[in-house]
């Protein structure tokens, strides 16, 4: 089926700034409340943001086969589970209905009045009930860097690294969409030169800069799905802070992996957008290092060129970029994760998450996370007000930004932007 929403010489009659990231091409799903207090399934063009459940009501989505509710929902899981080909319909529709030549909607304004909305009028939800996520562990540089400084150069990386794609279940139950505040966790930490474990805030709290991708039903219990089809199973992608704290990591990840310095908390973008969108920037991936057993060996394109960047902002100050990767670093693909999850046999479902794993790329001005950027502390990184930062302080907002770009056309992802609030305290009674 053709990717007609891809054309990248289509325009639309709604108003989208040179660079934004959200142009006629993109139409990422998500799922918001309105100004009526209505949760809807909805798309986005520039900064207008667009009831699909309402489009739908109103018969603009006529001929494709979708049930009467699949967009009068609070989760996109049931639109997901629906398969790729009901996702190219809709986005090819979309991408009719809000052309510049097509006048059906443009001149109709009792529908746009219903259809529309600013972004102001609209608040942003989590898009998918996550049932089960899963962190990976695919950066070579990434964990070259900290296989470095926890062990030393020569076995930067464990025997099983260039092997299999390295990965772990973690807790769905605390992934939040972006503007949601977190905590400071607490939990045991083991102080230098202690024999004995304390109890208390983390003091070494930071972001991971990570994309993660949402998967489709896929197979059965006891079916593998072999790498090079994987793709036909991942809807889209979104921005993934993976939060951590590093001193509660470092004491408790032996021998079972992370616990509580993971737990805490993780924050999504809350447009997927979706890999159809991102066809036309697919790149190489890294070649093996070493000869790969025949289940992860893939052919053709299978990364993606995605500029990345994550800002420092402290309270009442500007931001500070202190760091810019890109995807197409990943070691391991998204079709390897995929395949090497399930050729156990495991069952993957529709809103399923699976995160990359830190991105960070081969130059220092390029890791994805504070433990490498100030490695371990020693080098602080100073911000726009003067202050410095060795790893993320109480009241600090961290925003992560990704987009694409090539000839002309622009993809991006939005933004993932959290503040991290002192530890919990219980409200006292009065």
């Amino acid at each position: 089926m053709p990717l007609s929403a891809n054309n990248p010489d289509r325009k639309s009659w709604l108003h989208v700034d040179k660079n934004s990231d959200f142009p006629i091409q993109n139409i990422p799903f998500g799922v918001f409340l309105t100004r009526d207090d209505i949760i809807t399934i909805g798309t986005r063009i520039g900064d207008t943001a667009i009831d699909l459940g309402a489009l739908h009501q109103l018969g603009y989505f006529e001929g494709i086969p979708l049930t009467d509710d699949i967009f009068l929902q609070d989760t996109l899981n049931d639109f997901i589970a629906d398969g790729r080909k009901t996702w190219r319909l809709v986005r090819n529709r979309i991408a009719e209905i809000f052309d510049a030549d097509n006048d059906s909607l443009k001149n109709n304004v009792k529908h746009k009045e219903i259809v529309l909305f600013r972004l102001d009028e609209i608040e942003m939800q989590l898009p998918v009930q996550i049932g089960d996520y899963t962190d990976f562990y695919s950066s070579i540089e990434h964990a070259t860097n900290v296989g470095t400084m926890f062990r030393d150069p020569d076995n930067a990386l464990l025997p099983n690294w260039l092997h299999i794609p390295v990965g772990y279940h973690g807790r769905s139950s605390s992934i939040i969409p972006s503007g949601i505040p977190v905590h400071r966790p607490q939990g045991q930490t083991l102080p230098a030169g202690a024999t004995e474990p304390v109890f208390g805030p983390s003091k070494l709290v930071d972001f991971e800069l990570e994309m993660a991708f949402i998967t489709t039903d896929a197979n059965d219990l006891g079916e593998p799905i072999p790498v090079n089809e994987a793709e036909e199973y991942i809807f889209g992608l979104v921005l993934f802070n993976d939060w951590s704290a590093r001193d509660i990591q470092k004491w408790e990840y032996v021998p079972l992996g992370p616990f509580l310095a993971k737990n805490f908390a993780s924050s999504i973008s809350p447009w997927i957008v979706t890999l159809d969108a991102l066809q036309p920037y697919k790149t190489e991936s890294p070649k093996p290092l070493k000869k790969l057993l025949p289940y992860l060996q893939q052919t053709g394109k299978k990364s993606y060129d995605i500029n990345l960047e994550v800002a420092i902002q402290p309270e009442k100050a500007k931001e500070t970029i202190v760091t810019k990767s890109n995807f197409k670093y990943m070691y391991w693909s998204m079709s390897q994760q995929l395949a090497h999850h399930t050729v156990n046999g495991c069952p993957v479902n529709s809103g399923d998450m699976m995160g990359s794993g830190t991105i960070s790329g081969p130059t220092p001005d390029s890791y994805g996370s504070m433990l490498e950027l100030t490695w371990r502390g020693e080098k602080p990184i100073k911000m726009k007000d003067g202050s410095e930062r060795k790893f993320i302080n109480d009241n600090d907002t961290v925003i992560m930004r990704g987009y694409c770009e090539k000839e002309g056309t622009r993809i991006g992802f939005g933004e993932v932007k959290t503040k991290l609030l002192p530890i919990f305290e219980p409200k006292k009674n009065k």
